[in-house]
């Protein structure tokens, strides 16, 4: 890309970045290269750096280099799911007997990698507060190498402070790692606020249209990012062409996404707050909430996703789950499609009884992008 590219605002390098019109036809969306090997021009004469698609792949390249550029990065690194980035990450930081501080609001799936995976090679975890800068700097050890962060957090939607505990932990001689899943590149970008890696799933709003899967790791450090290449293609994880293909598509439109999914999800939390069955809702673009004045100072918008409680427990946020009929009731979030969940017997089921336990009368939405009139009569008829 040259420079007057890059200086270009996020929704023309959206659609521009990495997004080179072929130059055999012309064709200005990047073809499905849908092939394992490469034809050479003599023993070690790669055309083009192309050997072998688990090392490189020209659609991975192309989504690699658009995801870099939206996230102010030097390097994107495409893989075949979240987990799959999370996991090449943490083996390309971490040595048996190092630490790393994790929050008290995580995905359950990366507290599964930590809980269930990692600590199996002696790798050490501790749980922190990361809305509170004073408490991650309490739980670093001197073997700390990592601090991991979301924010807004899954499911509970709280918010860290990214400059300040990029701080904390710079001064451990850690890195900062920040999951920017649910508010996207769009909205925040953390490397620009000190943090070293940017970790996505794909799979949400890059994709945004529940049709793939799929994880990301972008760096703005040159040698850290071919330290992670390096694992990526040792380890093989990686994305494979026409899911890199289906992400590049869904980057193109993640800025107007975005701007619904904030506008509607906007829309319901006032509905919430005012209802006489919800106890509580959890969204950063409320005054009252704890990280709201930090979010605002770091995000664009407040997002697509939104918790709230209801009286009556568990049972009672269980039906609420169960009787919409716009909200389809599922995993994942990010997509078009406005979904519901039960965080408590599904996407966290696995941090039960540990640190990272969810409430029970506890509902998650994915606000997607229909009419919000449509969505907000079925979350009234379905809270009854």
């Amino acid at each position: 890309m040259s420079d007057r590219q890059i200086s270009q605002h996020f929704e023309t390098l959206a659609i521009h970045a990495g997004n080179t019109a072929d130059p055999l036809t012309g064709a200005v969306v990047p073809p499905i290269y849908q092939v394992s090997t490469y034809k050479q021009d003599g023993v070690g004469g790669l055309r083009g750096g192309y050997e072998y698609s688990r090392s490189a792949n020209p659609t991975r390249t192309a989504l690699e280099e658009n995801l870099a550029a939206l996230e102010g990065g030097r390097r994107g690194l495409a893989f075949a799911s979240g987990l799959a980035a999370e996991d090449t990450l943490l083996r390309t930081l971490l040595s048996p007997g190092d630490h790393v501080v994790i929050p008290n609001d995580a995905y359950g799936g990366t507290f599964r990698l930590f809980a269930k995976v990692v600590s199996r090679w002696g790798v050490e975890w501790s749980v922190a507060d990361t809305s509170d800068p004073s408490a991650v700097r309490a739980a670093i050890t001197p073997k700390t190498k990592a601090v991991w962060v979301e924010t807004p957090s899954n499911p509970l939607l709280g918010i860290t402070d990214i400059a300040a505990v990029a701080q904390v932990a710079h001064d451990a001689g850690a890195r900062l790692v920040v999951d920017n899943t649910f508010a996207t590149p769009y909205l925040q970008q953390p490397l620009s606020l000190g943090a070293d890696v940017v970790v996505h799933s794909l799979t949400k709003y890059m994709g945004g249209h529940s049709d793939v899967v799929g994880g990301a790791l972008i760096v703005s450090d040159q040698a850290l990012g071919e330290e992670l290449a390096y694992h990526q293609n040792s380890m093989g994880a990686v994305a494979g062409p026409f899911d890199s293909w289906l992400v590049l598509r869904g980057t193109k439109t993640l800025a107007v996404r975005m701007d619904r999914h904030s506008e509607n999800a906007a829309k319901i939390v006032d509905m919430l707050t005012r209802h006489k069955r919800v106890t509580s809702v959890l969204y950063p673009g409320l005054p009252e909430h704890p990280g709201h004045e930090t979010a605002a100072k770091q995000m664009k918008a407040f997002g697509g996703m939104v918790s709230f409680r209801v009286e009556g427990g568990e049972e009672a946020a269980v039906e609420v789950c169960n009787r919409t009929k716009v909200f389809t009731l599922g995993e994942s979030l990010g997509g078009v499609e406005s979904l519901i969940e039960h965080p408590g017997r599904m996407t966290h089921a696995s941090v039960a009884g540990s640190a990272l336990e969810v409430p029970g009368d506890l509902v998650r939405l994915s606000v997607g992008i229909e009419n919000v009139d449509d969505l907000l009569e079925d979350l009234q008829q379905a809270l009854g």
